[in-house]
């Protein structure tokens, strides 16, 4: 049974119309994520300081890098990766919706980050780190194998969709270090300027390592795609797994290690 969500309070009308659109392009998305941005902000108790909004201030950004790499023709086989990006964008807003439907469809992997909407408020570099988390831990592996689907062929290392694939890496490598110092705090910003360029490595470096791991998870996808029983295994092993790092990076530790 679903019921019907006060979580949004007054913007619950507008978020509920924002969430029911359905994009199928780049362009949309970045639209799509534009306005659920500008509601996230409006969500009481926690009004400009949405954990949820952290996230999706990061999304938008990346996205919009995506965007104009189409526009500048960075990507080998554009009509890939613009299917890659509505599909991958589909699979947040499809979790966003049954969460604010109160679903039981809803991964757990999002709900750790969800469930912060309402309060306590967290650190904004935690909740940006917990909903890069469950997007690339869980959502893009199957965003991969349903691009794949429709696009033909396979996940292949080394062709030209794996090498578009990687062209995200830099876009994250470029907007990391501005994103990252928009979300800290007048001291940190001091400490981060004594680092150097050594934090903005590192976080390249696990985004790097993560979108791998989910190339990876998605030919393990891939491979069992049309048997059930060994897919809805992967399904809970990838949730379960995003849930626990989630947990983490929203935890008093997840703060210290970032």
């Amino acid at each position: 049974m679903i019921i019907e969500s006060s979580v949004w309070g007054p913007v619950q009308r507008d978020m509920s119309a924002v969430l029911a659109a359905h994009p199928d392009d780049v362009p949309s998305v970045v639209s799509q994520l534009t306005a659920l941005q500008e509601l996230l902000l409006r969500v009481p108790p926690l009004l400009g300081s949405n954990p949820l909004a952290d996230f999706n201030k990061v999304y938008l950004t990346i996205t919009t890098g995506v965007l104009e790499g189409l526009y500048e023709g960075r990507f080998q086989d554009p009509a890939f990766l613009a299917r890659l990006d509505v599909e991958f964008a589909a699979r947040y807003v499809e979790a966003l919706r049954l969460w604010s439907e109160m679903s039981s469809g809803c991964s757990r992997a999002w709900m750790v980050l969800f469930q912060r909407v309402p309060g306590p408020d967290a650190h904004a570099l935690s909740s940006a780190a917990a909903g890069i988390n469950a997007h690339l831990n869980y959502d893009l592996p199957f965003a991969l194998v349903t691009t794949f689907d429709h696009h033909g062929g396979d996940p292949i290392d080394d062709s030209d969709q794996h090498h578009d694939y990687l062209q995200i890496n830099d876009i994250f490598a470029e907007q990391i270090p501005g994103l990252r110092r928009g979300f800290l705090d007048k001291w940190q910003v001091l400490i981060d300027m004594m680092n150097g360029d050594l934090d903005d490595w590192w976080q390249g470096e696990v985004v790097e390592y993560t979108r791998n791991v989910a190339w990876r998870n998605a030919k393990r996808l891939w491979a069992v795609r049309h048997d059930l029983k060994a897919l809805t295994r992967e399904r809970a092993r990838l949730d379960h797994t995003a849930e626990s790092l989630g947990k983490l990076l929203l935890s008093p530790m997840g703060a210290i290690l970032q």
